[in-house]
């Protein structure tokens, strides 16, 4: 069970926003987590090219966590992209992976490099 539901505050970068997910995401908050990161999206409006959602805290991910990844990628407005962060060891990693998420959202090992692509 997850007791963290709510990404980070967004930090405050030109043209990016990051956002840290909690560290297990899964049938009991990924639908709580989408109406949250898509409002920290839009509210940026037309200054957002990048969204960077952060996965590197994340130990535990089912298909919730790769549903809620792809909705993201699906609403993000025209011309915002996605980026993820999650460490290469990590179970996260290896999900987005197996699921071959990997070829549609590009996926770095850390989070200084996700934001400086």
């Amino acid at each position: 069970m997850t007791f963290f539901t709510n990404p980070t505050e967004p930090r405050d970068l030109p043209g990016r926003l990051h956002l840290t997910l909690p560290a297990e995401i899964d049938h009991c908050n990924a639908a709580e987590l989408l109406p949250l990161v898509l409002s920290a999206a839009r509210a940026r409006g037309d200054r957002l090219d990048v969204l960077v959602l952060d996965l590197t805290a994340t130990s535990f991910m089912d298909s919730q966590g790769i549903r809620l990844i792809n909705d993201v990628r699906r609403r993000l407005r025209p011309g915002a992209t996605l980026r993820l962060a999650a460490r290469p060891e990590g179970i996260t990693s290896r999900v987005l992976e197996l699921t071959g998420m990997r070829r549609d959202v590009p996926v770095y090992d850390n989070l200084p490099e996700a934001l400086a692509s």
